[in-house]
């Protein structure tokens, strides 16, 4: 277990150096100058040259990812081009905001799509199969924005339970921040479920038809034993590296419902950052998504082992 952890923490250093070097060297090849950005509407010559000296644009590419990397090893990613306010400080603000909405969103989603799954698996061609599956149609083929908007018609004007838009921060009323993230959160977490619920399908039928299933059946084991013991532990890992994946995905790609819900989250810094050629920004948030999605990753290799205690060896 060690040997293996540490194997996958060495294959990390060097998988971020080379997302390093990518995050710096495609933001540079975006159209525009930040510095003509920052120097407003007048864009006074002398004005412009301070700008691109005290941010090092005037220096060569290479050397100014040499000052980005050092800066990020001491923990200093840099200030923004647009609110002079630290990168770290901006991420530090944003990302708990959307990864309460991402670990929201991926919960639901595991627990409609993955007993739904089972249960369509179990009831192949009957009418809880065939429910499953038009569960499954209906969330892939749903837009976010669209049942974001219905949902908000619904319980925020009609019936009045919960806020149309805003955001509560967890620690200062866990209630309220509850009620505003548990609509976007099902919002999110709808489109999942459903693909969940067809990865846990495909992956219980192979498995129930296995001979060691047949085998603990002629034992006399009960059917319930037979699904969750062994027939959905083996099942498990596809499952398990799709909601890694989808995790990740959430934390930088949850846009559409921020704004749907007026929620200041992750997806809106990055969008606002591209917006407004504000590179320290980008580039800051890009390499906190690429090290989440990598840590996931890892995670995600530990479960397995965990879950299925065959892949220790």
């Amino acid at each position: 277990m060690m040997t293996f952890l540490a194997r996958r923490i060495a294959q990390i250093v060097p998988t971020l150096i080379f997302v390093s070097l990518l995050i710096f060297s495609l933001q540079h090849l975006l159209p525009g100058d930040p510095a003509l950005v920052m120097a407003g509407e007048e864009r006074d010559p002398a004005a412009i040259e301070q700008i691109r000296k005290q941010y090092r644009l005037d220096q060569p590419i290479p050397v100014q990812y040499a000052y980005w990397v050092k800066g990020v090893l001491s923990g200093d990613l840099g200030e923004s081009l647009r609110s002079k306010m630290p990168v770290r400080a901006l991420i530090a603000e944003k990302l708990p905001v959307t990864l309460q909405l991402a670990s929201m969103a991926i919960l639901i989603a595991f627990l409609i799509g993955i007993p739904a799954g089972i249960i369509s698996a179990v009831k192949q061609d009957t009418p809880w199969d065939y429910g499953a599956n038009l569960f499954a149609l209906w969330g892939i083929s749903t837009p976010n924005f669209w049942l974001g908007i219905m949902l908000i018609f619904l319980f925020s004007i009609q019936l009045g339970w919960l806020p149309a838009s805003g955001y509560v921060p967890l620690t200062e009323n866990w209630r309220a921040s509850f009620a505003a993230t548990i609509m976007p959160a099902f919002v999110l977490g709808n489109a999942i479920a459903a693909i969940l619920m067809r990865h846990t399908r495909s992956a219980m039928l192979q498995v129930l038809h296995s001979d060691y299933i047949r085998t603990a059946r002629a034992k006399g084991i009960s059917e319930r034993q037979v699904i969750l013991r062994h027939g959905l532990r083996n099942a498990l890992t596809p499952v398990i590296t799709l909601g890694a994946l989808e995790l990740g995905t959430l934390l930088s790609g949850a846009v559409l419902t921020e704004q749907v819900f007026s929620i200041p989250g992750f997806g809106k810094l990055i969008v606002d950052a591209v917006f407004n050629r504000d590179y320290a920004v980008v580039q800051g948030v890009v390499l906190v998504t690429a090290t989440v999605y990598i840590a996931l990753n890892l995670i995600a290799d530990i479960a397995y082992i965990l879950v299925n205690p065959r892949l220790r060896s």
